[in-house]
C-alpha cells in the first residue's frame, strides 16, 4: 500500500464511479498528483446497488453529448484496462402507453435526431417483437435507441479506478475525511483519521453523503438519498440475454434482463426520503429493509406490462438509497468556496453518465471550463431558497414522485411556494395574478382579469397551448400601444466595490466599463474560449462602486463567476443586495406621460438619455432609476428599498390608469424581447457560444486592452464565423418552438442545427424562431425546415429583430 500522502495536486472524497472517473480523467489530461479518499471501499455506498441501466438521450444535447461519450467510453475500457465492465448493448425501448406519451415520444425522437443521436419511432408490433413478453394492452407506439444498453456498476467503477492508477493515481480506502481547512476563503487542507493532506483542490464526490461534505465547508448543498426499489427475479423462461432495457414511463416502471432473470423498478408516488438527521458512517454495502407496501404499485405495474413477473420466482426486493436532488439533475461544477468541486447527487444516472462526469469535471478543473456547457448541471443553479431542509426534501419528493411525468412548458412546481415575496405581491393579487416561481420568488406570469379583453386571435397548438393564457398577448400589445408595469424584484442585484473594482470588470467584462458616473452598460463575462459565462448590465454609480444586474435564475451562477475571479487581496468586494431592493419597471410610449406625473425631476430624452441612471424621487419614493429596457420600449427600471416597494408601485399605478396603463407579467416581457431579439443567457446565448456568433459584437471592445476571452475572439474575428445566430419566422403561426427541435436544409435529411427559442411576437403577428445555423443558410429568405412532433413545417430566415429594428422607440 502507498505511504499516506501529506500533499497532493488534487483531493477527490468518493470512492464511487463518479470519484473513480474523475480521476481517470484527470491522470488522463496528465495530471499525476490525484489521490481518492474512500470511506470504506470502492462502489461501497450506493453505486453498487445500481440497476445498471444506461440510457442516452436527455433534455438537453450537453447531458446528451455526456451520456454518448461515457457509451463510448464504456466500449473500450475492458481493453484499456483488463477489467471486464460488464458493458452490453443490448438498446433501450420507451414505451407510450397512452396518446400523450406518444406525442413526448415524437418529442423525444425530434431532440434525438437535433442532437445526432439514433433513436427511431416503432409501432407495438415493432416493440413486441424486440421484447416479446410484454402485454400490449394501451401500448400506442414506442421509442427505440439501439445504443442504450447495461453495465455492471462495480466493474465499471473498478475499471475507472485501474485506468486512474496506471497513470499515476492514489487511492486510500478505510479513510474518513473529518475537516477541510481553508485560508482566505480557498481551500487548503483536508484532515483525515489518518493524516492531513496539504492540497488546493478538493473534489466532493461523496454521492448522497455529498451534502455532508459540503457542510465542511460552510455550504449547503441540496442532496437527499431517497430509497429506490427494485426486485430481481431467478431466470425466467424466454427471458434473453439480449433483450433490451424496457421503460414505460406510463406506469412508472423499468425492466431490464439480469442472468436469465428480471430486474424491474420504477418511480413510486409516495417515495421515502432516507438519513435526513446523517447518514451512519457504518453504512457500507448495506441496503433498507424491504418495503413491499410502497413497492406494490410498482408491482402491479409491472406485471400489467410483462405478465410473467406475477409468477416469477423472486430473488429479492433491493431498498438501496440513492442521493436526489430537487430537479433531479447532477450537481457538478465550482462552488463560492475556491478551490471546493462538487460532483455528486447523480440521481439514479450516475452509471449513464459517469464516463461523461469525469471528462467534464476533469477539464473544468485544469482547464477553467468543459468543452460543454452544463448550466442544467451546474451545483450554482441552486439559489438561497435551497437553505431550508424542509425545502429542500419537498422539492425532492416533488421530482422523485413525477420522475416519469410528461412535462409541458411553463410548468411550475407546486411545492415550496410563497417563500420570497415583493411588497407588491397583495396588489399583485388584487390584480388577478397568475404566479410562476423562479429561485423562491413569486412573480406574475399574467393577469387572468385580462384574458377577456384580448382581441388578438392567435392562438397556439400543442404542447404551447399549456400553460398559456390570452392574457399574454393583451399585455404584450397593451404594452406597446400605451405602457405595462412590471415587478422586477426578483432580479439578482450586486454591488462590486473597491479602489480596484473597475479595474476587475474590466478585466471580466468583454465590454468597455470605464465610462462616466451614471452610465448603464450591457456586458458578457466570456471564459477563456471565449463562451459567454455571464450576460448583465453595469451601472457606475462612483469612481469605484458598480451595480449589476442579471436575471433571477442566474444570481449564484453570477456571483460565483465574479467571486472566483476576483482578486484575493481585498481591494475588491461583492455584496448581493438582491434582498435590499424592489425594481418596478414601466415601458411603453406613455412611460414618459405618466412618470412625469409622479416625479419632478428631468426625465426629457435630452437630461435622461437611454442607458443611464439616476436618482430621482417619484413621488416620495426615492428611487436609483435606470433607463434600459428588455421589452424595446421607451422605459425605466426603478430600484428602491424595499420597504418602499408598494409605495412605488402604486403611484405609477394610479398615474398610469388614466393613459390606459395595464400590469404586465413575465411570459410578456418574453415574447416582448424575442420580437426584439433581446438574448437570454441558457436559450440563445450560453458558454456554448461567443459573442461574436450570438450577434453581441457591438457589447465587446477589443481596443479597451485584455479581458477574459479576448484572444480567442480575436483569434475567431480572424478565422471567420462558422454558425450565427439567426431569426426564422414559421409558415404555421400556431405552431410554436418549444427549443431543441431539429432544423433541416429544404429538400433534403441533413440536419443542420436545432431551435434554440422560440415563441409567438404579437405585435409582428409571427411565430418566432432562433437557431444557430451555418453561415451558409443565414441569408434572409432561405427557407428551411424544422421538425415538430414528427411533422415539418416552412421556415423562412428573416433579418432581426423583427420589432423596431432601428430602435427608434427606446430612444423617443
Amino acid at each position: 500500500m502507498s505511504e499516506f500522502p501529506s500533499q497532493a495536486q488534487v483531493v477527490i472524497i468518493g470512492g464511487g464511479v463518479g470519484g473513480c472517473s474523475i480521476a481517470y480523467h484527470l491522470t488522463q489530461m496528465g495530471w499525476k498528483d490525484v489521490v481518492l479518499l474512500e470511506r470504506h471501499e470502492l462502489t461501497a455506498g450506493s453505486t453498487w446497488h445500481s440497476a445498471g441501466l444506461v440510457g442516452q438521450l436527455r433534455s438537453d444535447a450537453n447531458l446528451t453529448r455526456m451520456m454518448y461519450y461515457s457509451t463510448d467510453l464504456y466500449r473500450k475500457l475492458k481493453d484499456e484496462t483488463g477489467v471486464d465492465t460488464g458493458w452490453r448493448e443490448i438498446g433501450g425501448l420507451r414505451l407510450a402507453s397512452s396518446p400523450e406519451r406518444m406525442e413526448d415520444i415524437k418529442h423525444m425522437v425530434g431532440m434525438a435526431r437535433s442532437f445526432g443521436m439514433p433513436m427511431e419511432l416503432l409501432s407495438p408490433k415493432e416493440a413486441y417483437d424486440l421484447f416479446p413478453l410484454m402485454s400490449l394492452d394501451g401500448v400506442v407506439g414506442a421509442a427505440y435507441t439501439p445504443n442504450d444498453g447495461v453495465i455492471d456498476p462495480t466493474g465499471l467503477t473498478n475499471a475507472l479506478a485501474a485506468g486512474a492508477k496506471t497513470r499515476g493515481a492514489r487511492f486510500f480506502m478505510e479513510t474518513d475525511v473529518e475537516q477541510i481547512n481553508l485560508e482566505n476563503g480557498r481551500v487548503s487542507e483536508v484532515v483525515t483519521n489518518r493524516g492531513t493532506i496539504k492540497t488546493e483542490i478538493v473534489v466532493n464526490a461523496a454521492g448522497q453523503w455529498g451534502g455532508e461534505v459540503g457542510k465542511l465547508v460552510g455550504l449547503n448543498l441540496p442532496v437527499v438519498p431517497m430509497a429506490h426499489l427494485y426486485i430481481i427475479t431467478k431466470p425466467i423462461e424466454g427471458v434473453g440475454h439480449d433483450f433490451p432495457t424496457l421503460r414505460d414511463p406510463d406506469l412508472l416502471v423499468y425492466w431490464r434482463e439480469e442472468v436469465g432473470g428480471i430486474i424491474t423498478g420504477g418511480y413510486e408516488r409516495d417515495p421515502a426520503p432516507f438519513g435526513l438527521d446523517g447518514i451512519p458512517k457504518d453504512f457500507k454495502y448495506q441496503l433498507l429493509a424491504p418495503d413491499w407496501d410502497r413497492f406494490t404499485p410498482l408491482m402491479e405495474n409491472s406485471i400489467k406490462r410483462v405478465p410473467i413477473v406475477e409468477t416469477a420466482e423472486i430473488i429479492q426486493l433491493l431498498n438501496g438509497p440513492e442521493g436526489f436532488t430537487p430537479d433531479g439533475e447532477f450537481l457538478l461544477g465550482p462552488t463560492e468556496v475556491k478551490g471546493f468541486w462538487v460532483a455528486c447527487a447523480f440521481c439514479a444516472h450516475g452509471l449513464a453518465g459517469a464516463g461523461g462526469i469525469g471528462k467534464v469535471m476533469a477539464e473544468w478543473i485544469i482547464d477553467g471550463h468543459p468543452e460543454w456547457d452544463l448550466w442544467r448541471l451546474d451545483v450554482r443553479r441552486f439559489g438561497t431558497n435551497y437553505a431550508s431542509q424542509d425545502y429542500i426534501l419537498d422539492r425532492t419528493i416533488e421530482t422523485y414522485s413525477r420522475y416519469y411525468d410528461i412535462h409541458y412548458p411553463a410548468e411550475e412546481r407546486m411545492t415550496g411556494r410563497n417563500l420570497r415575496l415583493s411588497p407588491t405581491y397583495p396588489r399583485l393579487q388584487d390584480l388577478g395574478a397568475f404566479f410562476g416561481e423562479r429561485t423562491g420568488w413569486e412573480r406574475p406570469n399574467y393577469y387572468k382579469q385580462y384574458e377577456g379583453l384580448a382581441r388578438h386571435g392567435h392562438e397556439p397548438k400543442g404542447w404551447a397551448h399549456h400553460n398559456w393564457s390570452r392574457a399574454i398577448g393583451y399585455e404584450h400589445l397593451m404594452t406597446r400601444q400605451t405602457a405595462g408595469l412590471f415587478d422586477e424584484t426578483s432580479f439578482n442585484k450586486f454591488e462590486v466595490r473597491g479602489p480596484d473594482a473597475l479595474d476587475f470588470l474590466n478585466r471580466v467584462c468583454a465590454n468597455e466599463i470605464n465610462r462616466p458616473v451614471g452610465t448603464v452598460v450591457y456586458t458578457q463575462c466570456l471564459n477563456p474560449r471565449g463562451g459567454i459565462e455571464c450576460d448583465f448590465t453595469v451601472t457606475r454609480l462612483a469612481e469605484d462602486r458598480f451595480f449589476i444586474i442579471t436575471g433571477t435564475a442566474f444570481g449564484q451562477h453570477d456571483s460565483s463567476w465574479l467571486r472566483l475571479n476576483m482578486p484575493e487581496n481585498g481591494t475588491v468586494t461583492l455584496g448581493d443586495v438582491t434582498s435590499a431592493y424592489a425594481c418596478i419597471g414601466m415601458w411603453g410610449p406613455k412611460a414618459r406621460t405618466i412618470l412625469a406625473k409622479a416625479t419632478a425631476d428631468d426625465i426629457s430624452n435630452e437630461g435622461f438619455p437611454y442607458m443611464t441612471a439616476k436618482y430621482i424621487t417619484i413621488e416620495k419614493v426615492p428611487v436609483l432609476a435606470s433607463r434600459v429596457t428588455y421589452v424595446g420600449e421607451l422605459g425605466w427600471e426603478f430600484y428602491c428599498p424595499m420597504e418602499y416597494g408598494l409605495k412605488l408601485w402604486d403611484t405609477l399605478w394610479e398615474a398610469g390608469q388614466p393613459e390606459g396603463m395595464v400590469a404586465a407579467g413575465y411570459k410578456a416581457i418574453e415574447t416582448l424581447r424575442l420580437e426584439k431579439g433581446y438574448r437570454y443567457w441558457s436559450a440563445e446565448i450560453s458558454p456554448d457560444y461567443t459573442p461574436l456568433e450570438a450577434g453581441l459584437s457591438f457589447a465587446v471592445d477589443f481596443e479597451k486592452g485584455d479581458f477574459i476571452g479576448r484572444d480567442a475572439l480575436v483569434k475567431q474575428k480572424e478565422a471567420g464565423l462558422k454558425q450565427r445566430l439567426s431569426c426564422l419566422t414559421l409558415m404555421d403561426n400556431r405552431t410554436i418552438a418549444l427549443g431543441k427541435e431539429p432544423v433541416r436544409s429544404l429538400g433534403i435529411e441533413k440536419i443542420i442545427g436545432w431551435v434554440a427559442s422560440g415563441g409567438f411576437g404579437y405585435s409582428v403577428d409571427k411565430s418566432i424562431v432562433y437557431a444557430y445555423l451555418p453561415v451558409d443558410y443565414t441569408k434572409p429568405g432561405t427557407e428551411l425546415e424544422i421538425e415538430f412532433f414528427g411533422e415539418r413545417v416552412l421556415a423562412v430566415v428573416v433579418r432581426s429583430p423583427l420589432y423596431d429594428p432601428k430602435g427608434e422607440r427606446i430612444k423617443a
